[in-house]
């Protein structure tokens, strides 16, 4: 893999989500969550904020990664890119990469604003960990969720779909409903559960006695790993048949 190649390539996906107005959208749906939460009270702040970075971390980057890949696909840039010296594997990691980056400029902006206007702790490090761990593995799984897309509108229907379905538990969990302690195990099955677990661990308050609870460690494993596994066994060998396709997405 030819690192220079490959920087190169992430900063033309990087202008690329800003031709397709993708990252005006994301800026445009940070500032709404921030001037959402503004009114939101503090104490109720606490609870809400890690689950609005966990919707921007795993929902809104299967959809802008889905939408980036339709367009793409719609004016044939995929398929002309497998003429150039670039690999499948750097074609592919660029745009991982660049949608990775783009969508945790967004959640920084979220975690900046309240860091300095509602004075919220938290460790930056952790913070941001957390994010790109998400974000890393929810693009890699909507980079393959967008191989069987046979259209725009059908994609957002199954994102809204897939939304639904892992995001009711989650949020009944973080919110106190589901209370039975096995739901404290079977949910980490769920990869946006294990995204609100990394992404909690930022916020002062999950750090307890000193030591992490075990589930920050398996979500943190299963998000980089899991990313890993999707990336090297589905979504690399399937893009090559995907970029040759000529009807849709």
């Amino acid at each position: 893999m030819n690192l220079n190649r490959l920087w190169a390539l992430v900063k033309g996906e990087l202008i690329r989500l800003n031709k397709y107005n993708v990252t005006a959208i994301s800026v445009l749906v940070a500032i709404l969550w921030g001037i959402i939460l503004y009114f939101v009270d503090s104490a109720a702040l606490a609870s809400m904020l890690p689950f609005i970075l966990m919707i921007d971390a795993s929902m809104m980057s299967i959809m802008y990664i889905g939408s980036v890949m339709f367009f793409e696909k719609t004016e044939s840039t995929i398929s002309t890119m497998l003429v150039t010296p670039s690999t499948n594997s750097e074609l592919v990691l660029s745009k991982v990469v660049a949608n990775t980056i783009h969508n945790m400029l967004s959640s920084a902006l979220i975690i900046i604003v309240f860091y300095f206007i509602k004075n919220i702790q938290i460790n930056w490090f952790l913070i941001f960990l957390g994010v790109f761990a998400a974000t890393a593995f929810h693009t890699v799984a909507g980079l393959f969720l967008a191989y069987y897309q046979k259209n725009f509108t059908g994609m957002l229907v199954n994102i809204m779909i897939i939304a639904f379905a892992l995001m009711v538990p989650t949020a009944l969990y973080q919110f106190n409903v589901l209370t039975a302690d096995f739901w404290e195990y079977l949910l980490l099955i769920n990869p946006v559960q294990s995204a609100a677990e990394v992404i909690g661990g930022g916020f002062t308050g999950y750090f307890t006695e000193g030591v992490f609870a075990w589930k920050y460690y398996f979500s943190l494993i299963y998000m980089l790993g899991g990313s890993v596994l999707l990336y090297v066994f589905l979504v690399l060998p399937k893009f090559h048949d995907y970029a040759v396709k000529q009807s849709g997405v």
